[in-house]
């Protein structure tokens, strides 16, 4: 299995049985709320979502390599554990780069939406 197919794998089964041996010891991570560096830091993220968040899901439009470079096009979903259980949906993308080992060193995540509009997603428009 090459690393786009365990990649597609992971998405697929997402928070749960996630490949880390897929990424470097020193991996660095960045999203609109966080940023890391370390495989541990990253599992540790991933057990967060599974333990806070209702039904996570991370649906996989496209994934793509050029070189050492990894995009992939998705949505992630979730039911927030609040009363009124609120569905929120953050479309974006991921550069993924792979150092000389072909693990991950890099994992970038951008939205298409702002984490104020993830806020209004949970308590309506303010």
């Amino acid at each position: 299995m090459d690393i786009l197919e365990i990649l597609q794998d992971d998405y697929r089964k997402f928070p749960n049985d996630q490949t880390y041996s897929l990424y470097a010891d020193d991996v660095y991570f960045k999203d609109p709320m966080t940023e890391f560096r370390g495989c541990d830091r990253y599992r540790q993220m991933i057990g967060l979502i599974k333990t806070w968040f209702l039904n996570p899901q991370l649906d996989l439009h496209n994934i793509q390599q050029t070189g050492s470079n990894i995009r992939t096009d998705w949505t992630l979903s979730w039911t927030t554990p609040l009363p009124w259980k609120p569905n929120i949906q953050i479309t974006g993308w991921s550069e993924l780069t792979l150092n000389e080992a072909g693990l991950i060193a890099s994992h970038i995540d951008y939205w298409h939406c702002s984490r104020l509009d993830v806020l209004r997603q949970h308590f309506g428009k303010f």
